[in-house]
Parts: structure tokens; sequence; C-alpha cells
């Protein structure tokens, strides 16, 4: 007999999933390195964007979940082998104990632009891939700056010169992997010195990584609809609730049932603490972040707007005059609801942490503690990145600038 689908509120999912996320309650230890490597081991992904209006995406990601830590961190993980980069939901980084799954489903069945650019690379230029790959065999560890542009003319792939499409499109199909990362460019190297125990490394067939990566998608999200499983990985094809009905009988996943969805929710048997702390509403969300556009919590319109009633759209590639909030605007995480979004630029030049705009969501109002709890997380922010001025421009409402500004006079 088919169990009955546990019932949960819309409050207390969102807190399961903010809980499974990392998100819940800000960090009650300094972070270390190993802190580090657990969280992206608990998101699966770390995604990668080189944008650095405020601090770059993946660096961002992690201080909403670790609070202050070395950014320096991030990049010893790669250099040590204790990470990895891959195509995945975008470019990521991921954990080590994944390799062998992303290999083999790059390799054998993931459908991504990125892949998809590499191997055209590799259909009509084998013959220089050929030559790039022997010079890094022969010399070592390269990067793009490593060779200077032969001409002047924009090529396809972002405008880049030649070599770095061919970098780019022998990491894409595992002939090169990313060694380290200098001043964030990547240097590339052969997969066997970058790790050796690629060579004695059994790659498993699709079906079995398409299940593991269904399982880790799941027990990331927390708490997931069967149609968002998908993005997380970018699997193909959309998952349906019929797709998962092996996995429900055999305890891997269980069912619940969230108030107002007309559709069954899932959540990963490794979740069940959390899932009955949950259920006793023992989930008490407390913590107050800035998060990156690219943050998993963030990834999904449809999931998103589902979960916390918040439409969000990365408007930087909108052109100017069509932007409705602004270039790079970050989701505001404030006691587990998402409560606005804020237009911000660091002004490294100026030491400044510039709010261009602050847009509180329909319906939200803050009282004097929430107000001297989003100021400290500005400040926070401000100073981990090197820009420990605030200063707010505008607000939405408006007269939330002048309460903003005296709070943010005062020593927090």
């Amino acid at each position: 007999m088919a169990r009955a689908a546990v019932p949960l509120s819309q409050q207390q999912a969102r807190h399961f999933q903010l809980a499974a996320q990392g998100l819940l309650q800000a960090p009650s230890r300094t972070a270390t390195p190993q802190a580090l490597r657990r969280c992206i081991a608990r998101m699966q992904l770390l995604q990668i964007d080189t944008i650095h209006v405020v601090a770059r995406s993946p660096y961002l990601v992690l201080y909403s979940r670790l609070g202050p830590y070395p950014q320096p961190w991030l990049d010893q993980a790669l250099a040590q082998a204790k990470l990895f980069e891959t195509w995945a939901h975008e470019a990521c980084f991921a954990p080590v104990a994944d390799l062998a799954l992303h290999r083999a489903y790059n390799a054998q069945a993931r459908q991504h632009w990125g892949l998809a650019q590499g191997q055209r690379q590799h259909r009509e230029q084998r013959g220089q891939l050929d030559q790039l790959l022997a010079h890094v065999r022969e010399v070592g560890p390269v990067k793009s700056s490593d060779f200077a542009r032969s001409d002047t003319r924009a090529s396809a792939w972002w405008g880049w010169k030649d070599e770095k499409q061919w970098l780019e499109a022998l990491f894409a199909t595992g002939e090169l992997m990313v060694a380290r990362r200098e001043n964030f460019q990547r240097v590339y190297d052969l997969p066997e010195r970058v790790h050796p125990a690629l060579a004695t490394l059994d790659l498993p067939d699709t079906e079995a990584v398409h299940a593991a990566f269904i399982e880790k998608s799941v027990a990331a999200l927390g708490i997931t609809q069967a149609r968002w499983i998908n993005d997380y990985f970018r699997l193909k094809p959309r998952l349906k609730d019929s797709d998962l009905v092996d996995l429900v009988g055999q305890g891997v996943l269980l069912r619940v049932a969230v108030d107002g969805w007309s559709v069954p929710g899932y959540v990963h048997a490794s979740n069940k603490v959390l899932l009955k702390q949950a259920l006793q509403d023992k989930l008490l969300a407390t913590h107050t972040a800035l998060l990156s556009p690219f943050d998993p919590l963030i990834w999904d319109r449809e999931r998103v707007q589902t979960m916390f009633n918040f439409d969000y759209r990365l408007e930087c590639y909108t052109p100017e005059a069509k932007r409705q909030f602004g270039y790079f605007v970050l989701p505001l995480l404030h006691r587990g609801a998402l409560i606005g979004r804020v237009d911000a630029k660091a002004l490294r030049a100026e030491g400044v942490f510039e709010i261009r705009a602050l847009f509180l969501e329909p319906g939200v109002s803050l009282g004097d503690d929430d107000i001297e709890a989003l100021a400290a997380a500005f400040k926070a922010c401000a100073e981990w990145h090197g820009t420990a001025q605030v200063r707010i421009t505008r607000t939405a409402p408006v007269a939330l600038r002048d309460k903003f500004q005296r709070v943010l006079r005062r020593p927090i």
C-alpha cells in the first residue's frame, strides 16, 4: 500500500528548502576551508560567473552561507584537487567525489551549449586542437593569456582568440581540465596531471549517472516538485511524477503534500531529520543575506516563484532602457522570505559599497529591528568584499533611505 503524502504548510516547505541549502540561519561558527568544501558538497554545484559588480558569484554564494571567509580558500580548494570544474547547470565547481559522474555524463549524455561549442571545434579544427594539446603536454599548464591574439577579428565564441576557443573545446570534451585559477583565469592541464586517479576511475553508464543526479538534486533542494529536478544538473527531459514512482516505492524519495500545491512534492530520504524538524516547526528562519543571482536557491525562475512568491529575472543581459530593477540585482533574503532586491555595485577604488536602489516586494514593510538586521547584513557584506562604506542612493519606498542612513551611521 502506498504511503500517504506527508502534509506541509508553505512556510514549513520554505524553511525546509532554506535549511537544506544552508540559508536558514546565519553561521554559528567561524568559517574554515573544510566548511567551505562541505558547503559546496551540500549544494552539489557552485556556479561560476565572471561578473564582479559586487563579488564574483561563487564567492558571494559561499559568503551567504559561511559568513566572512578568505576568498582564496575557494581557489586553494581547486588547486588542491578538492574540487574540479565542469559543465553542469552551467560552468560549475563540483566536489571531487563526483568527478566520475560528471566526466561520464558530459561524455555520454549531457546536452549543453558549452559542450556543443566544444564539439563543433573538434569537428572543424581537430588539427589545431591536437597541436595545442601537444604543447600543453610538452610545456605544462597554460592559460589563455599565454597566447597573443594573432588578428583583430571578432570570433564567434564571445570574441575569444583562437587559442581560448581551443582550450575551452579541449576542456569541454575532457581532454584538458582546469588545474587552478590565477586572478580568476583558468589554468589548463592534462587530466592525468590534475587528477591522477582518473587513470583508474571507472565511469558509470548514463542510466546510473542520471539516477544519481536525480537523487542529488532532490537532496540539495530539500523539497521539490518533479518538474524542477532536471534543472539542477540540466538533465533531459524534464521529469514527471510517474518517473519517480520507483524511487518513492524504494524509500529513496518521500512524497509530501504542500498546502496550495496541485502536485506532489518530494524529499530525499537523507533529509528525514530536516523533514521531521520542519513538521514540528523547529526550523526557525533567522538569516539575513544578499544572494547572488546565480545562487542555486534562485536558479529556477518557476521554482523560486512557487516557493517564495518571488519573480526574479537577471537583467544584466537586458538593454538598459528595458531594465525594471537594475544591472546586477541581488535578491534579499530576510528571516525565511525573499523580501526585496538590491541593485548594488562595489566601487573598489573609493572603498564604497553603493546600494543604487533597494526595492521591497509588494506588501512588505520593515520594522526597526528589520532595518537593523538588513543594515548589519549590508555592512558585513561590504566589509567582507573590501568596500566598507555603505552608501544608499535610492529606496522604494523612498522613506526607507533616511531610516537606513541613520542606522548605517551608527556602529553596528
